[in-house]
């Protein structure tokens, strides 16, 4: 089978970086997967990729050029004749959509996100037919589909997108004397409710909380907000805030951490909480996405509502205050992320899901012309 799996880019994060680890359960249930990238970005994603050995297509065009991507992707379908389309995000599955029914090519969709645009959710619910089978990559997402898509339930599962390493590098726990080090990883972006981390932490100053153990907060990551996240942080006086860019040694990073911090508006998975997880950390989290099902309130973080930064505050106070129960829940978040998502069980939920692939009814002919044509 030839699957091409269309993504909207090759972007560092979110749902480009675990594409090679789908691609490679595929491949070991005999599929041929080839990557094709309707844009660029920022690239940082492609290097993994082709470590991997993938062959990655990327259009050279821009992220509002829909006609013009829909043609190239239509192009590639009827040069290489693909089995069957796999879809990444909106725009990657609205257009696959179209090329799918044109070309009667199946057409399998994520759903990644917990948070759809109005116009994305209307077209998506409009053509969520097109699609054979929808995916989500968490179980909350999953639930997400059903409601707002309309998508039944015989043509809808979940696949967890996230495969835990049991020997990827792990934190070392906090020991009295050290400074205690507070961490986030992810894209500057208001979804992030890293302007949220910040008010909280500025009201904790505005407080005069000075806790005996010395703490820094680094925020790994780049986007659009680092001048309004630096400004904020500027004027509140937190002189132990770091906007230290983007970071290209993830693990390394968390395993630096003594607690890890996600406060988003919005989620699905969420893959840097549970690589957080993964590295024996505790986190403090807002309940959105699978987030709150993940984390354990008191056992392995804490989970706090979303865009309060009062709440935070007092959430991060507590702990601030008692850094020698950190330890104990890094090691319960660990345990419990590789009982959820260990490997064998990503590789069987993408084997079975494998098994559903809709295949067997494609009817290009080579001689059919592309809308460029």
């Amino acid at each position: 089978m030839r699957i091409f799996y269309v993504i909207n880019s090759v972007e560092g994060g979110g749902a480009a970086l675990p594409v090679p680890a789908v691609a490679k359960v595929l491949a070991d249930q005999g599929a041929k997967v080839e990557i094709l990238a309707l844009t660029r970005r920022d690239g940082r994603a492609l290097p993994p990729m082709t470590r991997q050995g993938l062959k990655v297509h990327v259009r050279e065009g821009g992220e509002k050029d829909h006609a013009a991507a829909l043609a190239w992707l239509d192009r590639m379908v009827v040069e290489h004749r693909p089995d069957l389309l796999w879809t990444s995000l909106t725009r990657a599955t609205l257009l696959g959509q179209i090329v799918g029914l044109r070309r009667g090519v199946p057409v399998v969709s994520w759903q990644h996100s917990a948070y759809l645009k109005t116009a994305n959710r209307l077209l998506l619910r409009a053509t969520q037919g097109l699609s054979d089978l929808w995916i989500g990559d968490s179980h909350s997402v999953t639930a997400l589909t059903a409601s707002r898509l309309k998508v039944k339930p015989d043509r809808l599962t979940t696949w967890p997108l996230f495969a835990a390493d049991e020997v990827a590098p792990q934190a070392t726990p906090w020991r009295p004397g050290q400074t205690l080090r507070l961490g986030a990883l992810g894209r500057l972006h208001t979804a992030k409710g890293y302007d949220v981390l910040i008010k909280a932490l500025a009201q904790l100053r505005a407080e005069g909380f000075t806790p005996s153990t010395p703490f820094e907060v680094e925020i790994a990551g780049e986007g659009a907000q680092r001048e309004h996240l630096q400004a904020m942080i500027h004027q509140a006086g937190l002189d132990n805030v770091l906007l230290s860019g983007f970071c290209d040694t993830p693990r390394e990073f968390l395993a630096g951490l003594h607690l890890y911090l996600q406060p988003s508006r919005r989620e699905g998975l969420c893959i840097a909480v549970h690589e957080a997880m993964q590295a024996g950390l505790p986190a403090v989290v807002s309940a959105v996405g699978e987030m709150p099902y993940s984390v354990v309130d008191g056992v392995t973080g804490r989970v706090v509502p979303p865009c309060d930064a009062e709440e935070l505050a007092k959430t991060l106070k507590r702990l601030l205050l008692a850094p020698d129960k950190l330890e104990r829940m890094g090691d319960a978040s660990r345990t419990r992320v590789l009982e959820r998502f260990g490997q064998a069980r990503f590789a069987a939920t993408g084997a079975e899901i494998f098994a559903r692939l809709p295949v067997g009814r494609q009817t290009l002919e080579p001689a059919i012309a592309s809308p460029a044509s």
